[in-house]
């Protein structure tokens, strides 16, 4: 059994202040644009699950009752989280125009 000596210096050396590097606003933009993409492609995606799922029922289709309503739960529960996200950017828009400056 071989043990590993320990690193004497955990923490990486702290680079100067006057030496960071910034992001540049688009760059910084960028994945945030994509993280709200993906959630409203999810979003999407789940609202087709669940309405095929139903439409599945609806026709007569061997579909799992369970199954379907686990899909229209995950499907309600998704779209409570949007509408949570969108009410607190709404919220936070507003505090920021309401800014005096």
């Amino acid at each position: 059994m071989a043990i590993s000596a320990i690193n004497p210096n955990p923490i990486p050396a702290i680079p100067e202040i006057g030496s960071a590097h910034k992001p540049s606003s688009s760059s910084s933009t960028s994945p945030i644009t994509q993280t709200f993409g993906n959630m409203l492609s999810g979003l999407d995606q789940s609202q087709k699950n669940s309405d095929t799922l139903v439409s599945k029922l609806v026709q007569g289709e061997n579909v799992d009752l369970h199954a379907v309503m686990i899909g229209m739960e995950e499907n309600n529960v998704n779209f409570n989280v949007a509408l949570g996200i969108r009410d607190k950017l709404v919220e936070a828009y507003r505090e920021v125009m309401r800014m005096q400056v």
